[in-house]
């Protein structure tokens, strides 16, 4: 059996690159950056970023480019692609990419939702997006909690905040694995 597929959770570091190909296909290309933190063996904290690049076709990419900006945090699903091809030079080039299959947009930055009122175009461009109504030609894009396309009010949306952690509201017993419940 084989498997190839991605969760990221990053923020882009550049604003979404959308584009068109010659046959009129939308193409959206996001650069975006994770980070790892951990103790050395002197418990020093350290870190590290690692930088990816994911490319969402259709309307999927229409919906990033349009609701995603530089500094945004989102989830990503997808799988990973490389590609490659002949420069000018004549040297093979490769390129290893992820594919989007699904977007998950972040919470919004303070004060993006009175931008987002005295807009006609939509929500505000500054990180996610809420909409009461999530429109039903979006494909994989959803608002976190729901999979359906039935209207989904902004108090039942739940958003991942910055520094809350990722165990919010599990107990340490719950976290923690025994090697005996292990069946291998």
């Amino acid at each position: 059996m084989n498997l190839n597929k991605v969760f990221i959770i990053g923020r882009l570091t550049a604003d979404p690159e959308v584009r068109s190909t010659s046959t009129g296909q939308n193409v959206t290309t996001l650069r975006m950056a994770t980070n790892r933190v951990w103790n050395d063996k002197a418990g020093q904290k350290q870190e590290s970023a690692e930088y990816h690049t994911v490319v969402a076709w259709g309307r999927l990419g229409e919906v990033a480019g349009q609701y995603l900006k530089k500094g945004a945090m989102a989830l990503i699903e997808g799988r990973i692609q490389t590609r490659s091809w002949t420069d000018q030079s004549n040297n093979k080039r490769y390129m290893t990419e992820i594919i989007a299959e699904g977007l998950q947009l972040g919470p919004r930055p303070a004060g993006s939702y009175s931008e987002a009122s005295s807009r006609s175009a939509g929500p505000a461009s500054t990180g996610g997006f809420r909409p009461t109504t999530p429109p039903s030609d979006i494909g994989s894009v959803r608002p976190m909690g729901r999979s359906g396309g039935s209207p989904v009010p902004d108090s039942e949306i739940p958003i991942i905040g910055e520094d809350e952690p990722t165990s919010a509201g599990v107990d340490e017993e719950e976290r923690r694995i025994d090697e005996k419940d292990l069946p291998f």
